[in-house]
């Protein structure tokens, strides 16, 4: 391997290492060459004979040039069409700052609350939004998008009313399509019943049940405004939900509720929704950063994360995630979610938007909004065209009688799409983008006199306006001004710590580099400003390189089929199991319905099989690390004859290419189960081997980890499901879109059709960069710089696992089991320590507890790698001193942990100096990273929990 290797230059700017540090590095591993490694490391069994046949751009000049001439193909028309997306202004100072700044797309999910204090804050914020606007007491710090986030409610109703077997939940014919899809292909998973019902007469108890069929009700979904626009009073239905022993959850837009009574005011128990219209472009369906909003009692059942406000060591207020032992996924098969991820950089998006406009910015939007709608209704009747409903927000729905075809296809001639619900009716939506010609022309496809805007005061009724206060606290009027905002934005960055400021070493999430090229796209209006449910003629650019991009991943794992629609990697878990079922299924074997999961598997790996309505059989691990094979075997013959699936991820969560794989396999067939390869660590197959060929069926794949969507912060990620042939027609498919999957499908997973659509350039950018070529180069990169770490630190921490010759795969684990019994230093007091020395920590305690897992990617240069191992090794000697008893463990450097620039300032209690505290060795002064709070009291924050901004007061104290 060699970065002077002829092909685009792209390549060697994307891997760190130089030929003269890769041949440094191999010296120290002690072979003489990339191929000599990597033909030790990786079983002979599962290597591919050819090389990767993917075709590299000639530059990256030629690659933007390509996805210009793609976006020209797209029609970026006026959209009316609503249905939870619609057109908005984001605001510059958010979108240079923000979506298009490294020191935000680049971070890590806030696992170390110390050096993520910035995004935080931002997260804070907006479940402060949230709560505020819902009424509701206890926001997450965002959801996938709304479809997901409705069916996350119902999955929630269902545990929090400990539910009968026969219960059932009871959806408003109103609600959006594609929510209440989504939450039918939940629902079938694991046997709930649905019910969709008009729920506007349903004011009692019994009328609840009677549509029930005379049976339970554990939870009731209604959309707020519904899907046609009209608004109900649903404070009737919420009593007579409540008599009945059920939970009411809300679909509500946010902008709408700064004008209308609040979901908590009513009754509701749980609102959901998204934030898309807070300055997220509509990016042909995602990422959006969907919500979910509770009421007091139900915080410890909310699935995903929370952010909560605690005290660092010095007493001073810190923020960090709360209730991390109720993150769904931890519960493994007993979860009832398999979230473990959120929608961050589009949450701060939103958050921030709130933040620049203001409660009474806010206000002025949604009365223009109104006004707009109001005006163009009056136009209508006035025109002799009947609306379905008198009290609205954005949304009408006209009746037609037989002419939609007609006027849909008057509008379109216009310039507008408009939303044809059936052949007698006609939806159309106005948000803060449209302007007085759009409506003007809307108004003349329905053959009616131009609209003149209403001032806005809502013409609801007046039980429904809202008199409630919302944002109060002062950040929500203090950063008006771009100055000021630009400021707030750069202060919060420079709290946190990003790949823009060094390595972030985490083992199984390959923190590899975003490059700026594959990012520039996704913010040009051909891309981004595509309604997800355009006609199809409208979006033949997007579409194309959607297709292009499955392709590219079928050569490159080896299946036959890809869908893009999953929106994370647990998604993308789901969507397979649920394929494994329905093939089962189909083929007569629907009472196979056990998943063979091994002991060191992530918990989403369970809690998608429990999701999808399988039980979950565990494996043990080998004292070597490897899957028990003995032990699979017995669970194989236990359970053959129900055997549905395996869930394994290659190479193994300890970071080494394990050469039982195909053997495994082979033996899952066998009994007539399906090989399900979770895609992880497929940053260390791309160009080696493919899990279609080596025995996979199915496979998700992490864009937001090998293919280079940013992280953001804990999000957005992308986890496409790949498959073999026979389990192509049970991908997902979209009620809206005939495009989005085949018509044998399982049902959409995600509420877009193709899910995070507008990142997805970045992931075609990356692969025609680098072509077949420089991927296969990539993956023996971040074998070397792996194999270069376990080297350089084995005999200061070991190497927990390794594979034939002493070799691991892309990650390694390094064993502080042994020191902690020693010292009492912990993991994370190295964690900690860390982050005095510049760095972010590897992965703590998982897989194995009281170690740490390391991943430096193909991005990292010698050097930083270097860095990393010479604190590594520093930190060693700091645990010696203690081993030695040179000083207790509670009086040393490590347990002292993170330091501030303030605690240096004041009075020092420590026998240390604070110069080794500071500016431990190696350490630059002039790229000194300072934390900005201690080590954070996790339990204190737990037992007083604070999940929305605090009061002002707080501060001052």
């Amino acid at each position: 391997m060699t970065n002077s290797t002829p092909g685009p230059d792209f390549v060697g700017r994307h891997i760190g290492p130089s030929q003269s540090e890769i041949d440094a590095m191999l010296e120290v591993i002690g072979y003489p060459s990339v191929d000599a490694l990597v033909d030790k490391a990786t079983p002979a069994t599962i290597r591919i004979s050819e090389a990767l046949d993917v075709e590299a751009a000639p530059s990256e000049a030629a690659v933007l040039a390509e996805l210009r001439e793609k976006a020209s193909r797209n029609k970026v028309l006026t959209s009316m069409i609503g249905l939870g997306y619609y057109g908005t202004h984001t605001p510059g100072v958010i979108k240079r700052n923000i979506l298009e700044n490294p020191a935000w797309y680049t971070a890590y999910t806030p696992y170390q609350p110390e050096i993520s204090q910035g995004r935080l804050e931002a997260l804070l914020n907006f479940q402060t939004v949230v709560s505020d606007l819902t009424g509701l007491q206890t926001s997450s710090a965002s959801l996938l998008d709304e479809g997901t986030a409705v069916a996350e409610a119902m999955a929630l109703m269902h545990r929090a009313t400990r539910a009968k077997d026969d219960a059932v939940l009871l959806i408003d014919a109103q609600v959006l399509p594609q929510s209440i899809a989504v939450t039918q292909t939940r629902a079938d998973a694991v046997g709930f019943e649905v019910v969709v019902a008009d729920l506007r007469g349903a004011t009692t108890a019994d009328a609840l049940r009677e549509l029930a069929g005379d049976r339970p009700v554990f939870g009731v979904v209604v959309q707020y405004p519904a899907a046609n626009g009209e608004i109900v009073d649903w404070a009737a239905l919420g009593t007579a939900a409540h008599d009945a022993g059920a939970l009411v959850t809300a679909a509500a837009d946010l902008l709408a509720l700064t004008l209308l009574k609040s979901p908590g005011e009513w009754g509701a128990d749980i609102a959901v929704g998204t934030t898309q219209r807070f300055g997220v472009p509509m990016g042909f369906g995602g990422p959006h950063a969907g919500y979910m909003c509770v009421r007091d009692g139900l915080e410890r059942n909310l699935p995903g994360r929370l952010v909560g406000v605690s005290i660092d060591a010095d007493g001073a207020q810190a923020f960090r995630l709360a209730l991390q032992t109720r993150e769904q996924h931890i519960r493994r098969e007993k979860a009832t979610s398999n979230i473990c991820t959120a929608q961050v950089l589009l949450a701060v998006m939103a958050s921030m938007y709130a933040v620049y406009h203001g409660p009474d910015g806010l206000r002025r939007i949604a009365r223009e909004v109104h006004g707009k709608a109001v005006g163009l209704a009056a136009a209508l009747r006035a025109g002799g065209v009947e609306l379905v409903a008198d009290s609205f927000f954005d949304t009408l729905t006209a009746v037609v009688s037989g002419r939609a075809d007609a006027v849909v296809s008057a509008a379109l001639d216009r310039g507008v799409n408009v939303w044809r619900v059936d052949a007698d009716h006609v939806s159309l939506s106005v948000d803060e983008t449209t302007t007085e010609a759009e409506l003007a022309a809307v108004a003349a496809a329905f053959g009616v006199n131009a609209p003149v805007p209403s001032d806005g005061t809502p013409t609801w009724a007046a039980s429904l306006v809202r008199e409630s206060h919302f944002l109060g606290h002062p950040v929500f009027s203090t950063h008006h001004s771009e100055t000021e905002m630009l400021r707030y934005l750069r202060g919060l960055a420079d709290r946190d710590y990003a790949l823009d400021r060094g390595m972030i070493p985490l083992g199984s999430c390959t923190m590899k580099l975003n490059a700026t090229t594959e990012m520039e796209s996704i913010t040009w209006p051909e891309f981004a400003n595509l309604h997800p449910f355009a006609p199809a003629d409208q979006t033949v650019g997007i579409r194309e390189l959607i297709g292009e991009l499955e392709q590219w991943l079928c050569a490159i794992t080896g299946y036959d089929s890809v869908s893009l629609q999953p929106n994370a990697g647990a998604q993308g878990e789901f969507a397979g199991l649920l394929a494994i079922h329905a093939y089962h299924q189909a083929h007569g074997n629907g009472h196979r319905n056990v998943c063979l999961i091994p002991a060191s598997a992530h918990g989403t790996n369970a809690a998608s099989a429990a999701m999808a309505g399988m039980k979950v059989v565990v494996v043990k691990t080998a004292p070597t690390g490897e899957i028990d094979m003995d032990d699979l075997k017995l669970k194989l013959k236990q359970h053959g004859e129900n055997l549905a699936a395996i869930m394994v991820t290659y190479p193994s969560t300890h970071g080494v290419y394990e050469d039982t794989i195909t053997e495994l396999c082979d033996l899952v067939h066998e009994a007539g189960g399906q090989v399900y390869v979770d895609g992880a660590n497929l940053n260390a197959l791309v160009g080696l081997a493919q899990p279609g060929v080596f025995g996979g069926d199915v496979s998700h794949l992490n864009l937001h980890k090998t293919f280079c969507i940013p992280h953001g912060g804990g999000g957005p990620g992308v986890g496409p499901v790949a498959v073999r042939s026979h389990l192509a027609p049970y991908l997902p498919n979209h009620p809206l879109s005939a495009h989005a999957g085949p018509a044998t499908g399982v049902g959409p997973i995600s509420a877009a059709p193709f899910g995070s659509a507008s990142i997805l350039p970045i992931s075609w950018a990356y692969v025609r960069l680098m072509g077949g070529a420089g991927l296969t180069q990539a993956t023996q990169a971040a074998v070397v710089n792996a194999n270069y770490v376990a080297a350089r630190l084995n005999e200061h921490y070991p190497v927990l696992y390794t594979g034939e010759g002493g070799l691991v795969a892309h990650e390694c684990i390094l064993d502080l089991r042994g020191l902690t019994k020693e010292s009492g230093i912990t993991v994370d007091d190295v964690a900690k320590r860390l982050i005095d020395y510049g760095f972010h920590a590897p992965t703590m305690s998982f897989p194995v507890a009281g170690t740490l897992m390391v991943e430096p990617t193909e991005s990292e240069s010698q050097a930083e790698l270097d860095r990393f191992c010479e604190a590594m090794i520093a930190i060693r000697a700091e645990i010696q001193a203690v081993i030695d008893g040179a000083v207790s463990a509670d009086d040393s450097v490590l347990r002292g942990a993170p330091h501030t620039a303030l605690s240096l300032a004041g009075d020092w209690p420590y026998a240390y100096p604070r110069k080794e505290a500071a500016y431990p060795a190696g350490v630059d002064p002039l790229r000194k990273y300072w934390a900005p709070v201690r080590r954070i009291d996790g339990a204190y924050g737990d037992r007083n929990l604070i999940c929305s901004c605090p009061a002002p007061e707080a501060y001052e104290d």
